[in-house]
């Protein structure tokens, strides 16, 4: 058998991979199977990566859809079993029950690391002001979905297409909000994305609208990469932060 070993330097990170891997592959096949999982390091089946088709660029949004409608037990609850870290990428993120989805989202995935952009200089502080603005707002919303199960770090890379069709790999697993994981794969571009689209909508149709919310779902991905990479997601940021205030005026 074909594994697949990593050794993150986060703490725990193996095994919180691990139990995210293992609460979204209870609801779908197509997550990557978890081997061996410690303290220091995760194996897992490996993968015989091939190019996309839209065929299985339709599958990876039926896949993506029936995970989400698995369900979870609260916006922010983390994997069911699993009380460590939560992380995404390197970054470590909150994880915690919360009542109402605007609340996880504006104060457990957004403002920390939008802050963290601003403490290092890669966001300016009329950028963070939008943001907050935004977050004001997003934390008001009413709730229009249940939980769902979402992978949490759903950019193009962690979505493999082998041999037997798509694999989802390292996941942020978390309860959240469906048309995250959607907006995440449109941040950097995903191949046969209309396809995955479509895919998805055909099990799980999303509420009117949330093609026009896909900024406010892209507040969260793009304030890592403001905090992690650079003012130049600084940028992106506040654009987004801008469209989401013009959106839910």
């Amino acid at each position: 058998m074909l594994t697949f070993t990593k050794r993150p330097a986060q703490p725990q990170a193996a095994l919180a991979e691990a139990a995210g891997l293992r609460w979204l592959a209870e609801a779908s096949a197509s997550v990557v199977e978890v081997v061996d999982a410690d303290g220091v390091s995760i194996t897992t089946v490996g993968v015989d990566t091939q190019l996309p088709t839209p065929d299985a660029a339709f599958k990876a949004g039926e896949e993506l859809a029936t995970i989400h409608l698995a369900g979870a037990p609260a916006f922010g609850s983390p994997p069911l079993g699993w009380a460590g870290p939560n992380y995404i990428g390197t970054q470590e993120q909150a994880c915690l029950s919360t009542s109402t989805w605007g609340r996880f989202y504006t104060e457990q995935r957004v403002l920390p690391f939008a802050r963290r952009a601003r403490r290092r200089n890669h966001l300016t502080e009329h950028a963070l002001w939008v943001v907050e603005a935004a977050c004001d707002v997003i934390r008001e919303l009413p709730d229009e979905v249940p939980p769902a199960r979402i992978h949490g770090d759903l950019w193009f890379g962690n979505l493999l297409f082998g041999s037997d069709g798509p694999i989802f790999i390292d996941p942020a697993a978390h309860g959240g909000h469906p048309e995250t994981d959607l907006a995440m794969l449109d941040v950097f571009g995903a191949p046969y994305l209309d396809e995955i689209r479509a895919g998805y909508l055909s099990i799980n149709p999303l509420p009117a609208g949330w093609r026009e919310r896909t900024p406010m779902h892209q507040l969260h991905p793009l304030a890592v990469h403001a905090a992690s990479f650079g003012p130049n997601y600084g940028v992106e940021l506040f654009q987004a932060a801008k469209a989401t205030l013009k959106l839910l005026d």
